[in-house]
């Protein structure tokens, strides 16, 4: 369906800019610098700068596909009249997929600030209690209908923005100039490591792709989009690179990359309890209120499914107060298993290897577009025809080369099990399309 762009959109620059660096800025850098150092020591660095012009590669490819819908679907929309039914699900499947797994990341990172301000609470067997208490509240809040308010969303936001802004701006004072040596940890690099630091890093940006999907909401998208997404990326990392600049140059590369709370620890060596306790805080509250958020969206995506014939009807089912909570089992249930499953660093780089299996799909799909669709008139197009989706193509699967098989598997595995249930319900429908004729 193509898009027509109204002249009454409300989102400008400014607007899309803001919704775009809440969107990205969330619990992973509160507790990922440290993943950078261990691996590339104070280049770790350069794996965000990486990490930037990837993401602006990938998000100006999905602003081109947002640009021939008006109807919701994203990823699923643009695999699905690129390439068929088959990919379309797939995509549409795994991105359920997707933010189950995000959401294991997530609580994951509760348990880890939590065991980092609280000693006793650290360690896996606290770590799984911690996980399945909060997932559990999670499933019963939702499923007695209790809805994410925008108070909620405000104080989140507030919550992880403060510390971070103070920690830049008191810590760059007391930055070390002998910290930042040997650039590499034992003076030399290892190969493969600035791969593993690129992924796990990425986690952080993740979240760009909800901006993107709403060009039509957006002021003039051709000129503001582009601008927009060069600005957003352009101060998220500028906010990233000081905050692991400020984290290297206070701890050093070596404590930093041993230390499981990075920020609160490098704020505590400068402002003693007032930081430790500021920053604590504000990890906590950020990281329980994106699971607020996200516990409320993700098993939507399994209702979205089952309404559109693609998953068991049943998933769709609704209780007294209009909660689906067939999907909240599910999705919450299958999050705790795989918060079980590992530690927090491991988990962020099996939640970005996961992202791929929608961002490369739509990267192709807009190679496919620029043949099959006519430019839409006053909607953002993508400069230098096929360089960027290429280029984007290129690094994402250089970039997924560089993971374990195993994190490779638990990543992409929904991919796998999507497929049975796609010729389930083909099935199904084959057979109800028979009957009724």
């Amino acid at each position: 369906m193509i898009k027509h762009h109204s002249t009454g959109a409300q989102l400008g620059l400014f607007s899309i800019v803001l919704l775009g660096i809440n969107g990205i800025i969330g619990s992973g850098i509160f507790l990922l610098p440290n993943q950078a150092a261990a691996l590339m020591g104070t280049a770790g660095i350069f794996s965000l700068v990486f990490d930037a012009a990837l993401v602006v590669t990938i998000a100006l490819c999905f602003a081109q596909a947002a640009t021939y819908y008006d109807e919701d679907g994203g990823p699923y929309l643009y695999a699905k009249d690129a390439f068929g039914g088959f990919v379309g699900f797939e995509v549409g499947f795994v991105t359920w997929a997707i933010q189950i797994i995000a959401e294991a990341t997530m609580a994951v990172a509760f348990a880890t600030a939590l065991g980092a301000t609280f000693p006793a609470l650290h360690g896996l067997l606290a770590k799984n209690i911690t996980v399945t208490v909060l997932l559990g509240l999670m499933a019963l809040m939702n499923i007695a209908g209790v809805k994410v308010s925008k108070i909620v969303n405000n104080i989140v936001t507030l919550s992880k923005l403060i510390p971070l802004l103070l920690f830049v701006t008191i810590g760059i004072f007391f930055i070390r100039g002998g910290n930042f040596t040997p650039l590499f940890p034992q003076g030399h690099y290892t190969p493969g490591h600035f791969g593993a630091a690129a992924v796990t890093m990425f986690y952080a940006f993740a979240g760009f792709e909800r901006v993107v999907v709403a060009a039509g909401d957006m002021k003039d998208p051709q000129k503001n989009l582009p601008q927009a997404l060069l600005i957003m990326v352009g101060i998220v990392l500028g906010f990233y690179l000081l905050i692991q600049t400020v984290c290297t140059g206070v701890l050093g590369a070596t404590t930093l990359g041993h230390s499981t709370a990075p920020i609160q620890a490098a704020f505590a060596r400068f402002a003693g309890g007032f930081g430790n306790a500021l920053v604590a805080a504000g990890t906590l509250l950020s990281t329980a209120g994106f699971l607020v958020a996200s516990s409320y969206v993700t098993p939507r995506s399994g209702v979205a499914l089952a309404e559109h014939g693609m998953m068991p009807a049943a998933i769709a089912k609704r209780n007294g107060k209009n909660a689906p909570y067939v999907a909240i089992l599910i999705s919450i249930s299958i999050s705790v298993l795989i918060a079980w499953s590992g530690q927090f660093g491991y988990l962020a780089q099996i939640s970005a290897v996961s992202r791929f299996a929608q961002y490369i799909p739509t990267c192709l799909a807009v190679l496919v577009f620029q043949h099959t669709r006519a430019a839409v008139p006053h909607a953002f197009r993508l400069p230098l025809g096929p360089v960027i989706p290429v280029v984007a193509i290129a690094v994402s699967v250089w970039l997924l080369c560089q993971v374990t098989r195993l994190q490779l598997v638990l990543g992409l595995g929904a991919l796998v099990v999507a497929i049975p249930f796609y010729f389930l319900m083909t099935h199904r429908q084959a057979v109800a399309a028979k009957d009724l004729s």
